[in-house]
């Protein structure tokens, strides 16, 4: 089924960033097959006007999900070093909002709406629905969901475009259950309509 876009429909790309693609600190498997895919979606937006956001982890130095302070994750994403920046081939237009999550060095902040204020920056703009995908599916991209559908927006998740960390074999596949259960609807690529 179709799903068609317009400027009350906004795309949130969820942390693409060196870190979490191969070759980073906490690379989820297979985490830059996202990009060509999300380059498609941010391609196919841009042209319907519709709004574009990109979320990052943007952590302090000293954060507490770190292993060396308590947490369970390597360091990673540290603000203004390699690691933290887009995956050089994700395709962002001039417009493109991006939201800085998990600055407080006390608090986790999965989801791009923790602790920022994308939910009234969408409202403002006249968002009603949002399309989410990116990584990790388990961590970042279901928390961001589940937090948009708790802020009164429609959630679109972007099976194609979303990879899982699955620290814990299947927890990919269990978080894309939650999110459906929730409310969520779930879409491919092929299914976009401008």
């Amino acid at each position: 089924m179709a799903i068609p876009l317009s400027p009350k429909t906004a795309l949130i790309v969820v942390d693409v960033q060196n870190d979490f693609c191969p070759g980073g600190a906490l690379p989820v498997p297979r985490g830059d097959e996202v990009v060509p895919v999300l380059n498609r979606y941010i391609e196919t937006f841009s042209a319907a006007r519709a709004p574009v956001v990109v979320t990052r982890d943007w952590h302090p130095a000293n954060h507490s999900s770190f292993k060396p302070y308590g947490g369970i994750w390597p360091i990673h994403c540290v603000q203004n070093t390699p690691g933290a920046e887009f995956h050089p081939k994700l395709s962002l237009p001039k417009t493109v909002s991006i939201i800085s999550k998990g600055i407080d060095p006390k608090n986790e902040a999965y989801s791009g709406f923790q602790g920022t204020d994308l939910t009234n920056t969408l409202k403002k703009w006249g968002v009603e629905t949002v399309w989410v995908g990116g990584l990790a599916t388990d961590y970042c991209v279901k928390s961001t969901a589940l937090d948009a559908l708790q802020a009164g927006f429609e959630v679109v998740f972007l099976e194609d475009a979303s990879r899982g960390v699955d620290l814990s074999p299947g927890d990919g596949q269990r978080a894309q259950e939650e999110m459906r259960k929730a409310g969520t609807r779930v879409t491919h690529l092929t299914e976009v309509r401008r």
